[in-house]
């Protein structure tokens, strides 16, 4: 039996995200391995799915305030800025994993192209039909492979989002 990962926890503040969601992945793989199982956190284990993701969901408390959906837009605009820089960031291969995953092909963008887009499973970047209606909350990024690092993605988003690397 073959498990494919979903690499989602939270919500949690900050590195405690990164951490909790090693935890989260240790306890599945030893639960797999109790059962027979293998957990996989491949990018692309099976060709033509639309693969694995560890979807960040981020947020400040400015993006969570009034007209918060102002500043949800101006931080898209930097990811979209720096997207060559998060895809290095976002599998444990610098890249190369997710160049498998993100094809264009099964719901998911391609590599090389930054979309956004509100209710909009098919971009890089999704806002929450309920964020948009509300002005105010989170954004997906739905880039960062399954096998990424967790730290890295927390780092590259601190570093574009808020200190304007």
């Amino acid at each position: 039996m073959l498990l494919n990962s979903i690499s989602q926890v939270g919500p949690s503040p900050g590195i405690r995200s990164a951490d909790d969601l090693w935890i989260a992945r240790y306890i599945l793989s030893r639960l797999a391995e109790e059962y027979g199982a293998v957990c996989n956190f491949d990018a692309q284990p099976v060709p033509d799915w639309p693969g694995n993701g560890c979807f960040c969901y981020f947020s400040t408390k400015d993006m969570r305030e009034d007209d918060g959906i102002l500043v949800i837009e101006r931080i898209i605009d930097k990811l979209a800025r720096r997207h060559g820089v998060h895809i290095n960031e976002y599998d444990a291969s610098n890249g190369a994993d997710n160049a498998k995953r993100l094809n264009g092909k099964n719901g998911m963008p391609h590599i090389r192209d930054f979309t956004a887009g509100v209710a909009n499973r098919s971009c890089a970047v999704r806002i929450p039909r309920q964020v948009s209606e509300d002005k105010k909350g989170y954004l997906e990024d739905r880039r960062p492979a399954a096998n990424a690092d967790p730290y890295r993605i927390i780092s590259i988003m601190l570093k574009t989002c808020i200190f304007d690397e």
